[in-house]
């Protein structure tokens, strides 16, 4: 009995541990929804009531007093060029370094690896940009991003391929498979799960990325969604409502991308790390 009671503690214990570590997680985007619908004065607030009366206003205002549509289209086409570099040189990247197990490979993964762990230096990033004639335009920002997310996706890649039998290799080239043949019909299907993976993180921290823009777009017209908040936050004035309601339009569509392709994330996740 003793021993049933101290489990049932210990159970109530982790169930309201993990019901408050929720409420820290789930109250401040409850704060931004239930705010969203609100009028200018109940939103500054900041409290979890009901709207009333619930007000779509702040919606209507985004949408016709803000360049939404132009900061999708531009955070669409970053994000949507980028993630398909990113996926284009870490597949095959991945297969030669995988399959080529040899001290070379294994420095050059090294030196890919520190991708990771290095952060962006803002200053000598702007210099190299400036020299390649790239700033201010969206493919230094792509440039930026391909570089920034290709060492992440090369260490769970390569991890996957690992896992992937070497017969496979065997069986195609033996069948008169080329290299380019076998890595496109063979491998590339296998690495469904791995890129979609990649595909949905990419494509999350690209579309929500606030310090690239900010400092590489000298044009306003360039910015991306997460920068549409200026418009209704600024030194004197700070319109919650409408600040709210540009939060959940900007983070809705890659919200609904994440819906579609979740069942391959953990799948991903878990099989690439097997022998990374």
């Amino acid at each position: 009995m003793n021993l049933s009671n101290n489990k049932r503690i210990n159970n109530t214990v982790r169930t309201v541990i993990l019901w408050c570590m929720a409420f820290l997680i789930i109250a401040p985007l409850l704060l931004v929804v239930l705010g969203s619908f609100k009028t200018r004065g109940d939103a500054a607030h900041f409290t979890l009531t009901l709207p009333a009366p619930w007000d779509f206003s702040s919606y209507e205002t985004v949408v016709s007093r803000s360049p939404i549509f132009r900061s999708f289209f531009n955070s669409l086409f970053l994000t949507s060029i980028s993630t398909f570099l990113v996926l284009m040189i870490s597949a095959p990247a991945a297969f030669v370094i995988a399959r080529r197990n040899n001290r070379a490979m294994k420095g050059l993964f090294s030196v890919f690896m520190l991708g990771i762990i290095a952060p962006i230096s803002i200053i000598p990033t702007v210099v190299v940009i400036r020299a390649l004639g790239l700033y201010g335009s969206y493919w230094g920002g792509i440039a930026l991003y391909t570089a920034r997310f290709i060492p992440w996706s090369l260490f769970l890649m390569t991890g996957f391929v690992k896992t992937i039998p070497r017969e496979l290799d065997e069986a195609a080239i033996l069948d008169g498979c080329s290299p380019y043949k076998m890595f496109l019909m063979i491998i590339t299907p296998l690495l469904r799960s791995i890129m979609l993976t990649c595909m949905v993180f990419i494509a999350m921290n690209v579309w929500n990325d606030f310090q690239i823009p900010i400092y590489f777009f000298s044009s306003s017209e360039k910015w991306t969604m997460p920068l549409l908040v200026y418009n209704f936050f600024g030194q004197y004035m700070r319109i919650w409502n409408n600040v709210f309601a540009s939060l959940i339009l900007t983070a809705l569509p890659i919200t609904i991308l994440y819906m579609f392709v979740q069942q391959y994330i953990i799948a991903g996740m878990t099989q690439g790390s097997v022998k990374g």
